[in-house]
């Protein structure tokens, strides 16, 4: 008999147990999310040397679909061990999907030489999304109400599939429009999944908290190899050498806001809270917040590359066009702001000057067209810094919220 009281075949795997609700991430899912990165990593391809509006609004939309599919396969590792048996055969074909629409990324809008790359981006996402669906099926076995939570969701997924297929057959305004249909399904699918049958069941909040903050330090992490696009062949001048340490400054300043106070407190709270109030916490500060996290990271990263890219050029006068600056301050702010709701949904104070800054920064993204780039990004590295300086001035000690 199986965990549910179901007859067993002889030889059919026997579903996995629930996971400890105390447990560390695991190397397995640390390489699930290195791939994961990677995507992110061919976005930036897609965006292109020389940002523009569309380029980016169509990678906004792929970091989104990709968010959500990571995003389910932290809650199924959370409910189950990724690292064994059939879940882990089935997490290495979910990897593999995974780095196939990784490497078509740059294609995923235009057709080129070879295979159709939107299509393959499609076909790809949907066999991410449908393994992971089938896994966690199959492992919540012991959980009738669980079980059908899901296939409650998979309904919704497979009605978001089809705008995505039907949208990679065809082209320009068609396609667009089809494929923000299909995320717009699937987004709303889930938060109707969970207004008609609950949130998913949180079983370890270290393990949940400890994962998405690994998955962004690994996008900071790609911000700091951006450098090094950026500056090409002329990292040895010392004009480059100079922006890339702000740059640096930058990187370690977004490490600071989010890990030095606001990470701990924030799994302390995960773990202290009400069970019903806990899944909504990781549902809303973890799951959805920290894409703002990871978008900013990944823009942020763009726009300096650009500012480096322009200082290794030594092109006088130069100027970042509006995209890039865009980019590089609206990345800045999109990650202060995401910090800001992420404290907020976690019981921590936001504070007026968290959100002075903030604000400020969106309101000197025009400083990014007009300034030298190289002054550009001194400019933001400042209200970085700041935000910084504000978080030490609170004299929380580390680990509580303030």
């Amino acid at each position: 008999m199986g965990p549910d009281g179901t007859r067993r075949r002889p030889g059919r795997p026997r579903p996995p147990r629930p996971a400890a609700s105390e447990r560390r991430v695991t190397p397995f899912e640390i390489f699930f999310d290195l791939v994961f990165v990677f995507a992110l990593t061919r976005i930036m391809a897609l965006v292109g040397p020389h940002p523009e509006p569309a380029g980016m609004a169509q990678g906004l939309l792929l970091l989104v679909l990709l968010w959500l599919a990571w995003s389910s396969y932290t809650w199924l590792g959370n409910h189950t061990r990724a690292d064994v048996g059939v879940v882990r055969a089935g997490f290495l074909v979910a990897m593999a999907a995974l780095f196939l629409a990784a490497l078509v990324m740059p294609q995923a809008w235009t057709s080129g030489p070879g295979l159709d790359g939107p299509l393959l981006v499609a076909l790809a996402y949907v066999l991410l999304r449908a393994v992971h669906l089938a896994l966690f099926h199959w492992a919540a076995a012991g959980d009738p109400a669980l079980r059908a939570r899901i296939r409650f969701f998979a309904l919704a997924s497979v009605a978001g599939w089809v705008p995505l297929l039907l949208g990679a057959l065809l082209e320009g305004a068609a396609h667009a429009a089809l494929w923000v249909l299909g995320f717009v399904v699937e987004v709303a699918g889930q938060r109707l999944s969970y207004a008609r049958r609950g949130s998913w069941p949180l079983r370890s909040p270290t393990h949940f908290a400890e994962r998405h903050g690994l998955v962004l330090i690994i996008a900071l992490g790609e911000s700091v190899a951006a450098a090094g696009t950026g500056a090409a062949s002329a990292v040895t001048a010392l004009p480059v050498l100079g922006v890339a340490l702000v740059g640096f400054v930058i990187t370690v300043a977004l490490w600071w806001l989010y890990f030095h106070r606001t990470a701990p407190a924030a799994t302390r709270a995960l773990a202290v809270a009400p069970a019903d109030r806990r899944d909504r916490i990781a549902a809303d500060a973890y799951s959805q917040t920290h894409l703002l996290l990871v978008a900013g990271v990944i823009y942020l990263a763009l726009g300096a590359e650009q500012v480096l890219a322009h200082v290794a050029g030594a092109e006088p006068g130069s100027r970042l066009n509006r995209s890039a600056a865009v980019a590089l301050y609206g990345g800045a702010a999109l990650y202060l702001a995401g910090r800001l709701l992420f404290r907020r949904l976690t019981g921590q104070a936001v504070g007026p000057a968290r959100v002075a800054v903030t604000v400020a920064t969106v309101l000197l993204a025009p400083l990014g067209v007009v300034l030298p780039p190289a002054a550009a990004l001194l400019v933001l590295a400042a209200l970085l810094v700041t935000a910084v300086g504000l978080d030490r001035l609170d004299g929380a000690p580390a680990g509580r919220a303030g």
